[in-house]
């Protein structure tokens, strides 16, 4: 039977003209602002950096795609908001993708939704012999690769850096390899940890979910430290997370190796008994003003038996809407440097912010964990997280001093790297033709004169 294709679609008619549109607009992307990434990758050098944390067992003589340009077209696409393997079958023709990747000649087709798959699947194990998967990650290269860039963005060694640990999860709806059910998120789930320093990220490790929270934190702090301490050995390092990562062995490790840590600490009635004289001024403070009261306290705690040692426990005892609401952390800080309410409000209550920075990965599709192993669902985290590195940069680089400094980055991409654009190739130059009613042209063109300083 013949099939009719349709090249012409009428609507509604605008007063006295008619609304006619069809694809016949030549080359054009939808994603012109990725040439900001672009350039934001040209300061940093990741992308080809990461490309150097594979090894490549194809024949070189028959190699169309070239692991860097697998690897930039999958960073590119979760920047840009594509997040399935599915999506490349039509980025695979974007002439912007192409430009992105590093193709060398205009109009050739990037990696098909099967090939990178394949890079996905590669086993750890193998990879010479097999006849199809043929591309290995190193996972410790690219570990390596996180902190790097990290140090390299601070122009001097700094005074003190604080390291935020936490862990969420990423819910599963398959059978995939490690797959377990979590009593308190009451689903199937992976368990990834994250560790950043700031607003940048150090490091990422997907965890089966049957462990604690803060599961091979204690490895994951003792690399990162190293290499830190390689660049920067006079920095004073603090480690800052939530009570599931107040554990025995990472703060006997912390106090044996010089790195400071403020943890929050699980709540009981020992240390509620602890902080009775507190609670009760706070209480009487809330009566006074009629609103909510807080007190803080101090005093050395250990446990009965998990615990090598006694420690310094910051407690704040708060009085809220009728109701306790005590609060308690422990650290190594001393209090000569750090009081109470200051180690509590000003420095442990600032972890807050990491929240945010995990839900900036979920942006980037961290939680596609929809591949069968938990080695190509790393290499997923992997880029998800390099993805997150270059909008991250272009925010710390060319953001700065504008209104969207600290704007999220599905907010990054929606204003400044969606727009519509015709391309044009010619033997010297290929012209990228923006729209003109695009609304935040002033916006970037300060990031562009920032990026080129």
């Amino acid at each position: 039977m013949t099939q009719c294709t349709q090249f012409s679609f009428e609507f509604e008619a605008h007063r006295s003209r008619r609304v006619v549109a069809g694809f016949d607009g030549g080359a054009m992307t939808s994603d012109a602002g990725a040439l900001l990434l672009r350039s934001t990758e040209q300061r940093l050098g990741l992308v080809s950096r990461l490309g150097r944390c594979f090894t490549d067992f194809r024949n070189q003589e028959r190699v169309e795609h070239s692991v860097t340009e697998m690897v930039a077209q999958r960073v590119y696409a979760l920047a840009l908001g594509y997040a399935d393997l599915n999506d490349h079958d039509q980025l695979r023709d974007d002439p912007l993708m192409g430009l992105l990747a590093g193709k060398r000649e205009p109009g050739t087709a990037l990696a098909s939704k099967s090939t990178l798959c394949r890079l996905e699947r590669t086993a750890e194990a193998g990879a010479g012999q097999d006849r199809y998967k043929k591309v290995r990650y190193a996972a410790a290269a690219i570990d390596r690769l996180l902190v790097d860039v990290y140090l390299e963005s601070q122009a001097a060694p700094p005074e003190r850096i604080v390291i935020d640990l936490d862990a969420t999860d990423t819910p599963l709806h398959g059978k995939q390899e490690g797959r377990f059910f979590h009593g308190y998120y009451d689903h199937y789930c992976y368990l990834p940890l994250y560790i950043f320093a700031g607003d940048q990220i150090l490091g990422v490790r997907l965890r089966e979910a049957n462990q604690d929270a803060s599961a091979g934190s204690v490895e994951e702090i003792q690399r990162i430290v190293a290499q830190i301490r390689a660049r920067w050995p006079r920095t004073q390092i603090i480690l800052r997370a939530d009570s599931g990562f107040c554990r025995e062995q990472l703060m006997a490790w912390c106090e044996d190796h010089h790195v400071d840590y403020v943890f929050g600490l699980a709540r009981n009635e020992r240390l509620r008994r602890r902080i009775g004289k507190a609670m009760r001024q706070a209480a009487a403070e809330a009566r006074r003003t009629g609103k909510p009261a807080r007190v803080f306290t101090e005093f050395r705690y250990r446990t009965h038996k998990t615990w090598s040692r006694a420690r310094r426990v910051i407690a704040k005892a708060e009085r809220i809407e009728g109701k306790e609401n005590p609060r308690y952390v422990v650290t190594s800080l001393p209090v000569e440097q750090w009081q109470p309410r200051q180690l509590y409000e000003d420095l442990y209550c600032a972890r807050g912010e990491m929240e945010n920075r995990i839900k900036e990965q979920m942006s980037l599709f961290a939680d596609r964990m929809s591949a069968e192993t938990m080695r190509a669902n790393q290499l997923r985290l992997y880029m998800s997280a390099a993805a997150y590195v270059l909008v991250d940069a272009l925010r710390r680089l060319a953001l700065k001093g504008t209104a969207m400094a600290e704007a999220q980055v599905d907010t990054i991409r929606l204003r400044l790297l969606k727009i519509g654009a015709r391309i044009s190739f010619s033997a010297r130059r290929v012209v990228v033709s923006m729209s003109s009613g695009y609304p935040w042209q002033s916006l970037f063109g300060q990031v562009w004169a920032a990026l080129r300083c």
